[in-house]
């Protein structure tokens, strides 16, 4: 098992281009740390979601559904105060923005009027929150899910440690999936053994056996050594950290 103690998003080996972050507890704390960590080291770097998150705090954001550089905005006007989005930018490096369209009822965004693909042509990286987990840290993946764009070079599984040996019906979202690819029932705990499982089977379904593998919350396990049991049932490296 290794723990991060310096920069995730080498950790993670994130290479330019569009990465996707999928699973559950910490997806949006993850997309963050990685799109500051990316833009210290002079990357112009997109934040945005396939589904719908909220907005990420922080960071600028382009405010409408329109393209990013799409009139009335041209390069030097802009977006609001301290953009530094590409559009306000230009080719600037160290730059971070986010985009997606804003529902004002649920205050959430969804994805990017200009399709990712597009936007890969002008940013050097593009960070993409690719599934919901109704905040609980565990989850099972319904047959529409994950929602992955084209040409992704990178995918991030993350999974949230705090689930761990909690009552499967109060940590998971989707309960009824993860019973069924693991064989048991909602009033068992997720093992570390158990989540391992559920995870190779949906690694292989969604052929996704490249995807790199990280176990956050580790500073809330009771018992160290379910990081340890949890790898070892994968039988591939994890990356160990506590976002919050």
């Amino acid at each position: 098992m290794k723990t991060v103690s310096g920069s995730l998003a080498s950790a993670l080996k994130i290479e330019p281009g569009i990465t996707a972050i999928i699973g559950s507890g910490g997806k949006s704390t993850l997309l963050k740390t990685l799109g500051l960590e990316l833009m210290r080291a002079g990357g112009r770097v997109l934040l945005c979601t396939t589904t719908h998150m909220f907005p990420v705090a922080g960071v600028p954001w382009d405010g409408s559904s329109r393209r990013l550089d799409a009139a009335p905005w041209k390069p030097g006007t802009l977006h609001v105060p301290g953009c530094t989005c590409e559009a306000c930018a230009g080719l600037v490096r160290g730059s971070i923005c986010q985009a997606g369209v804003l529902d004002p009822e649920t205050g959430k965004l969804s994805s990017p009027a200009e399709p990712l693909d597009q936007l890969a042509q002008r940013f050097d990286y593009i960070l993409t929150e690719a599934d919901g987990s109704k905040r609980l840290p565990l989850k099972a993946h319904a047959a529409w899910e994950p929602v992955i764009p084209s040409g992704t070079t990178n995918v991030v599984w993350i999974v949230g440690a705090s689930g761990f040996d909690k009552p499967i019906s109060e940590v998971v979202h989707r309960p009824e999936l993860f019973c069924k690819r693991c064989g048991c029932e909602l009033t068992d705990v997720a093992t570390p053994e158990r989540v391992a499982q559920v995870l190779n089977a949906e690694m292989q379904a969604l052929e996704l056996n490249n995807a790199r593998i990280m176990l956050n919350q580790v500073d809330t396990l009771s018992d160290p050594t379910m990081a340890d049991r949890f790898e070892a049932a994968l039988d591939r490296p994890v990356i160990a950290n506590s976002l919050r």
